[in-house]
């Protein structure tokens, strides 16, 4: 039985995989296989689809059988397993207080570049960006 995604926490090798899937849309082992390569000399064929078939067996991808080769496609959406991740974050790291993962944010990881731009979406009426 697939456990139900909201409550998975993906390894950052799943992530990786997912990262490939979401921008290439649904795709075949040697493909994923082949945009992780690029960005990892250590990657192999094995690994990437065993790796992609215990995801489908976790409930993070679809597989569709009817092809060959198989394609897998991420269940969730970028966004929506972005936000269940970061709201675990919040509530195990931070207490529950977004604020105060905005305010470690802003102080370790922002450039002068992303500050701009967060402070015209801060300033922006509706909150989402111009």
């Amino acid at each position: 039985m697939l456990k139900n995604t909201s409550t998975l926490h993906p390894t950052a090798a799943e992530l990786d995989l997912l990262r490939i899937l979401w921008q290439r849309g649904p795709s075949d082992a040697r493909a994923v296989y082949e945009a992780l390569a690029a960005e990892r000399a250590d990657a192999s064929y094995a690994t990437v689809l065993r790796q992609l078939q215990l995801m489908h067996g976790k409930g993070l991808l679809s597989r569709d059988e009817s092809l060959r080769p198989q394609l897998y496609a991420a269940v969730e959406a970028q966004e929506k397993l972005q936000t269940s991740l970061l709201k675990d974050l919040i509530g195990k790291v931070f207490s529950g207080s977004g604020k105060a993962l905005v305010l470690t944010a802003l102080r370790e990881h922002v450039s002068d570049a992303e500050r701009l731009e967060i402070e015209k979406i801060l300033r922006s009426k509706d909150g989402k960006q111009p």
